[in-house]
This record gives C-alpha cells, structure tokens and sequence, in this order.
C-alpha cells in the first residue's frame, strides 16, 4: 500500500492564518456592539432609577409636611371630629382626604407614585402610616 504524503504549501498556512484573523475581528466587532449595548443599558436604568427616588424624596417630603399639618392640628383639636376637620382644611396642595386616608400622587415624566396615609387616632404616635406607596409608568399603546 501506498502512503500519501499530506503537504501544506505556503498557501494554506496564509489560508489559515486569514480565517484565523477574520474571526478575530467578528469577535471583536461583536464584543464592542455587546459593550455598547450594556452601556446604553445601564444609562437608561440609571436615569429610571433616578427618576423613582425623586419621586420617592417628593413623597417623603409630603409626608413630612402632612406630619407638620396633623401635628398643629392635633395641638388645637378638642376632640376627634373637630382633628379631623382641621386636618381636611388645612391639607397641604394637592392631597385629598377621605374619612382618616389622606392620597396625592406625584409624578416625574411618564412615571407617578400613587401615595395614600392613613391617620391613627388623636394622640397616638405615629400619626399617620403608610398604606399606600405605588409606582406606575404611564405607556403609549403601542399596537394602535
């Protein structure tokens, strides 16, 4: 039997050496556009997340005007009904009261913080606690 000798030229050693080169630059190209993807990425859930603790610092701050509105009120009420009443003619802008739950919304370009207290009794500490603290994010329909 007669055994073939395998050569390899010059040729196929460039051959190889170009195929070796191009997927070196395919995975290149594909490591910068994954890269780039990821920052772009991370910039848009950097600026969301921004944006939902603005929202959650107006809120707090609301809160805590609301705390400086009960506990004024709570220094002149005689009694629970008269607290209650101040309470609802002195509630700071843009808070509605509906029997002891006080809700506001703020918002912050498409997303808003549905926020709703309700008031513990005269006296008692604290005077108000959360029972609302809602994020939602307003979207276009996209199928019309």
């Amino acid at each position: 039997m007669k055994q073939r000798k395998i050569a390899l030229g010059p040729g196929a050693a460039s051959l190889i050496l170009i195929i070796v080169a191009l997927s070196m630059c395919i995975l290149c190209m594909l490591t910068y556009i994954s890269a780039k993807n990821d920052l772009s990425l991370s910039n848009r859930s950097a600026d969301m997340i921004q944006r939902v603790y603005t929202l959650n610092d107006r809120s707090e701050r609301s809160m805590a005007a609301l705390d400086a509105v009960l506990a004024e009120c709570a220094a002149q009420a005689a009694d629970e009904a008269a607290y209650l009443e101040q309470v609802a003619q002195r509630l700071p802008a843009g808070m509605e009261m509906e029997d002891d739950i006080i809700s506001w919304m703020e918002s912050e370009g498409d997303r808003a913080l549905m926020c709703a207290v309700q008031l513990a009794p005269l006296g008692e500490e604290p005077r108000l606690q959360w029972t609302q603290h809602a994020l939602t994010v307003e979207t276009e329909d996209a199928w019309n």
